[in-house]
């Protein structure tokens, strides 16, 4: 596991935001088991209470399930699965649109740059 934390964002919605990316890549398929708080921590080296409250947060947007005493898992819920991907995209087009429109290009321009970026981008990796 690899996070890079900040320091203007609680560490725990960092995490929970770390599993939407990993969720809606397909990195962490639904149904997957995740690590226990406790492991979690340790992977991150950050306090299990920071991991406890990222569980909850996550348990509480339905991203994961946990069932008495058995170990945490992704959500198979299709339809918060779905709706993680499509919460993803608005929060950086909505960042993208707030930083370029200020430079007020052409909605042409700007969607032909932003193919070419993105292409260039998909051809690196």
């Amino acid at each position: 596991m690899n996070v890079m934390f900040n320091n203007r964002d609680p560490v725990y919605l960092q995490v929970v935001q770390y599993f939407k990316e990993e969720i809606a890549t397909g990195k962490l398929a639904a149904g997957k088991e995740i690590p226990s708080r406790r492991e979690l921590a340790g992977l991150l080296q950050i306090n299990p209470n920071t991991v406890q409250r990222a569980y909850k947060e996550m348990e509480e947007q339905k991203l994961i399930t946990t069932e008495g005493n058995s170990p945490s898992r992704i959500t198979m819920d299709e339809q918060v699965l779905s709706s993680i991907r499509a919460e993803l995209l608005s929060g950086a087009i909505d960042v993208f649109v707030e930083s370029v429109k200020k430079i007020e290009v052409p909605i042409d321009e700007l969607l032909h740059l932003v193919r070419e970026k993105y292409e260039l981008q998909r051809v690196k990796e």
